[in-house]
């Protein structure tokens, strides 16, 4: 008979960075309890600390990190947001810090030191070996968002012509310090180190020894050159299903490997930048940032929107005077350019996100126009007879409910039209579509909404 095992029921202080570790956490660094504080720190994972240095504020970060140094890991600085990370790095001891980029992968020490400043940059190189900082500096020297900075040195590979026997007895002879902490291929190579193929390590293990390495290669393999865009790595990733890729130099010779844990990064970077910028928000900002910070980055885009703001203001004082004959438009008005807004906002976040993604292209961009038309026309047609009633019955005006109803159907069409033309054509012209599109595109739904409701309404009531 099976045993079943009760298990308790989870709270939420069960998980590792609770309220009430943290608050554990800062009373032991309050009254400087060192053992304490190492002890709760110890079943953190390295994001996990990070976190906890992200959240709290930065007298007790200081603090916590001086009374921690001796048992800081370098992925804590690569789990840590730039803002900090800066922070962090220049309350560390040298020597603390040495021993903390030592242990990490060649890529995480690219990724710590490129947005640095020099003087914290020529600290973090120092740090390493001789060998390691050539790499880094080597990685440095690519240009930004590039597979050059992107990749890791460490990977493992194999001549075409090896056997199972042979690359398995390779790995174990390694030293331990050449392999990289996590890979999945062997990457096979021609006598010019151009990569041909991979082979898992999962196929490696249950093929016999005497079998060649090419007979088991993946069916889908691609070829990262150095300088491609780590936006156009990240979506191949995600579209061939890669767990990782290897990278070459100019003349096709390996020398460095993407994984799947970093392009996934990119991908989510990648999306996090879409949803800021489609707030009007820059995507280094963080909760961790200053208030003089935060207003310079949100100033621009909120003198953007006063601006198209005043426009649409100047398209309801043409019709001041119709307005002041009645008093039902004044009430009604902000509905229709606020229904187109809402319409606008969900054609125009859909079609930034197919842009990103590369689903939007040439052969289907009419078709995705028009759908968005046709769907603006359809809900418009819907609320329209809403609105009309509601027109009729609150003003007890049938001449005021067709006013609305078709401004409704207009503003919306438009709605559709803009949301998806804007973005497309601002692509078109190498303009980031999700920082600069939703200021159009609002611009557009409450001119076209004030003019088309309060034209009709002059043409029709007076």
């Amino acid at each position: 008979m099976a045993q079943t095992v009760e298990t308790p029921e989870q709270s939420s202080d069960d998980y590792a960075l609770s309220p009430k570790t943290i608050a554990s956490i800062l009373y032991a660094v309050e009254i400087d309890d060192q053992p304490k504080l190492n002890a709760l720190m110890e079943p953190l994972h390295a994001a996990d600390i990070a976190d906890l240095l992200e959240q709290i504020n930065a007298f007790d970060r200081s603090k916590l990190i001086r009374l921690y140094d001796r048992e800081f890991d370098g992925e804590i600085l690569s789990e840590l947001e730039e803002s900090i990370r800066e922070e962090v790095i220049g309350v560390l001891k040298p020597d603390i810090l040495a021993d903390a980029v030592r242990d990490m992968d060649s890529d995480d020490v690219v990724d710590l030191v490129e947005d640095l400043g020099d003087a914290q940059q020529e600290t973090i190189l120092d740090a390493l070996e001789d060998a390691d900082r050539v790499a880094v500096e080597q990685a440095l020297s690519y240009p930004e968002f590039s597979a050059g900075r992107l990749m890791q040195r460490e990977l493992v590979m194999a001549p075409e012509h090896w056997t199972v026997g042979e690359a398995i007895d390779h790995l174990r002879d390694m030293p331990e310090e050449d392999l990289p902490e996590q890979f999945y291929h062997v990457t096979l190579v021609n006598p010019r180190l151009h990569p041909i193929g991979n082979v898992t390590l999962g196929k490696l293990m249950r093929t016999r020894r005497n079998v060649r390495l090419q007979t088991i290669m993946e069916d889908t393999f691609q070829i990262i050159p150095v300088n491609q865009d780590e936006s156009d790595i990240a979506y191949a990733f995600n579209q061939y299903h890669l767990i990782s890729a290897p990278v070459v130099d100019d003349e096709g010779r390996l020398i460095g490997v993407i994984t799947i844990d970093d392009a996934m990064a990119v991908l989510d970077d990648e999306h996090e930048e879409d949803i800021l910028r489609l707030a009007g928000v820059q995507e280094e900002s963080s909760l961790a940032d200053r208030v003089i910070e935060t207003t310079k980055r949100r100033f621009p885009w909120l003198a953007v929107n006063l601006v198209t703001s005043i426009l649409a203001s100047l398209v309801i004082a043409q019709f001041d005077v119709a307005i002041a004959q009645i008093v039902a438009l004044a009430v009604l008005m902000p509905i229709v350019a606020s229904m187109g807004g809402n319409a606008g906002t969900q054609s125009l976040t859909v079609a930034v996100r197919a842009i990103a993604t590369k689903d939007l292209t040439g052969a289907n961009v009419w078709r995705v126009i028009r759908r968005e038309v046709l769907v603006g026309l359809i809900n418009g047609m819907i609320f329209a007879v809403v609105m009309g009633i509601v027109g009729v019955i609150w003003f007890g005006s049938p001449a005021l409910g067709y006013v609305i109803a078709a401004a409704m159907v207009v503003n919306m069409v438009v709605a559709g039209l803009a949301g998806t033309v804007i973005p497309v054509l601002l692509d078109r012209l190498g303009i980031d579509p999700a920082l600069a599109s939703g200021a159009f595109v609002t611009t557009v739904t409450d001119v076209v909404g004030f003019f088309s409701f309060l034209g009709l309404a002059a043409l029709v009531l007076l």
